[in-house]
Formats: C-alpha cells, sequence, structure tokens
C-alpha cells in the first residue's frame, strides 16, 4: 500500500499544498531548463559545425550544462546566493530586482514557477496519489517547458519531445490512462499525419508549415492519449493558435510571413484533453 495517500486522505489540504511547494521548486528548475538547454543545443551545433569544416578547437570551453555552471545573475554573472534562488519568495522580496546589481529580473522566472506549483496542487486535486498523479505532473512539467522555449526559440528539443512520447508508453504499459494499443498508434498516427501534412504544403506551396518538432510532440501527446484524441487535439491547437495569431497580428501589424510557433498549441491542446477528456474517462 502506498503510504502516502492515506496522509493525503487524512489532510487533504496539507497534501496539495505540499504538491504546490514541489511544484514551485520543480518550476526553479524548468526555469534552468528553458534558459539552458537552447544555449546547449547551439553550441553543440557550432561544435559540429566546426568538426564538419575542419577548424581546429584550440581550447575545451567552460562545461555548461543544466547542473553547471550554478545559478547566476542574467546580468552581471554574479552567483546567486542560496538566499536570492527561493523559488517565488526571492524575487518578491527582491521586488523583481538583482541584489547584486539591481537591474529588473524578468518575471518571467517567478511565472514558470507558479504556474508549475498550481498545476501541480490541480493535479492533486483531480487525482489520487499513485503513478497516474505522478504521470501527470510530469507531462504538465515537460509540456510547460517546451512550451516557453518554443515560444522564446521556435525550438521543440528532441531532449523533451523523446523522453515525453517515451514516458507515455510506458505509463500505458500499465493502462495509466489509455491501452498500450491505443497509444502506440496515437504515437504513430500522431507523427504521420503532420508529417505528411508538411510534405503536402511544402509540395503545394514550396513552404514549409510545421516543424518536425511538432511531429514529434503530436506523437508524444499521442502515446499519452491514444490516437482517438488526435483530431481534438489537432483542432483545439489549430483554433487556438489562429486566433491567438489573428488578434496579435491585428493589433501589431506583424508581417504575415513571420514563422509562428505551432508547439506551444499543441502543448495547450494536450493539456485541455488530458483534463477534460482523458483523466474524466479513467477515473
Amino acid at each position: 500500500m502506498n503510504p502516502i495517500a492515506p496522509f493525503a486522505d487524512v489532510f487533504p489540504v496539507f497534501w496539495l499544498c505540499t504538491l504546490s511547494l514541489l511544484g514551485a521548486i520543480i518550476g526553479s528548475f524548468l526555469n534552468v531548463v528553458i534558459y539552458r538547454m537552447p544555449v546547449m543545443l547551439e553550441r553543440r551545433w557550432q561544435r559540429e559545425a566546426q568538426q564538419q569544416l575542419g577548424v581546429t578547437i584550440t581550447e575545451s570551453p567552460p562545461r555548461f550544462d543544466l547542473m553547471l555552471p550554478h545559478s547566476s545573475c542574467p546580468h552581471c554573472q554574479t552567483p546567486l546566493a542560496i538566499r536570492d534562488n527561493i523559488p517565488l519568495v526571492s524575487w518578491l522580496w527582491l521586488k523583481g530586482r538583482a541584489r547584486c546589481c539591481a537591474k529588473s529580473i524578468s518575471c518571467r522566472y517567478p511565472l514558470i514557477e507558479l504556474t508549475t506549483a498550481l498545476l501541480f496542487a490541480g493535479a492533486g486535486a483531480l487525482l489520487p496519489v499513485g503513478l497516474p498523479l505522478l504521470g501527470v505532473l510530469l507531462f504538465m512539467a515537460i509540456l510547460l517547458t517546451l512550451t516557453v522555449i518554443d515560444l522564446k526559440t521556435l525550438l521543440l528539443p528532441d531532449a523533451l519531445t523523446l523522453p515525453l512520447l517515451w514516458l507515455g508508453l510506458l505509463f500505458n504499459l500499465s493502462g495509466s490512462f489509455v491501452s498500450l494499443e491505443q497509444a502506440i498508434m496515437g504515437a504513430a498516427i500522431g507523427y504521420l499525419s503532420l508529417w505528411g501534412l508538411f510534405w503536402l504544403f511544402k509540395y503545394a506551396t514550396g513552404k514549409e508549415a510545421l516543424g518536425y518538432g511538432d511531429f514529434k510532440l503530436l506523437a508524444a501527446l499521442g502515446a499519452w492519449m491514444g490516437w482517438k484524441t488526435l483530431p481534438n487535439l489537432v483542432l483545439i491547437a489549430a483554433v487556438c493558435g489562429l486566433i491567438f495569431t489573428l488578434l496579435q497580428r491585428g493589433l501589431s501589424r506583424q508581417n504575415v510571413d513571420q514563422p509562428l510557433a505551432f508547439g506551444p498549441w499543441l502543448a495547450l491542446a494536450g493539456a485541455i484533453n488530458m483534463v477534460f477528456f482523458v483523466l474524466p474517462t479513467s477515473y
């Protein structure tokens, strides 16, 4: 028997507060991933290009990954003390400014932490303690990370989309959300449907309307929620993305040829389908 389940049943408010705190901490780590992963990818591509061109690299660059170097001020690069790196609290206490140089710190950092805390608490309110709850927490955290990265860089890194896909299949080995058969079909049909649409549009217009990261993200969503949710996923993503784009470009008068990030809308559609269509039928 799960030892946490009786505690959550007896102290539901404390349990949700605990999940919120965990979410804020995880959100702080997601901020690191959102900032560093695109930089890591860019540096890797530069190294690969240098190797292809035969450029001699005289010295190895300092280590830069999700663990090192330690968190520092984005303006003056001063390492952050523990008291300045407490999720939500530090940003509010310092009134959105760095202690070291007094420059403004983006509100994106506390917003990611707050959003993750709310998502974790919401998942805890919907699901009992168990494997499906863990799955939903991972699902929401990765989708949030992909959303912000895609909005910033128009990238959906394989380092996130592929683990999301495999996690969906692993959780559905025991039918946590859908049967394994539906999950496998969802992953295959999700990828092939956007892949086919991509090439059809390219042959017709000579332009690329989607990226390969979008194919992998829809495949991952299909692995979590099965092939039956795919039409609903694409419809919600397309409608939300179209409405937002028309409003944004109408207000800002942006060029209609400017590339769009479709990944955030797929992620939003995935979260909506999980909460309103998959979980109610599973639990």
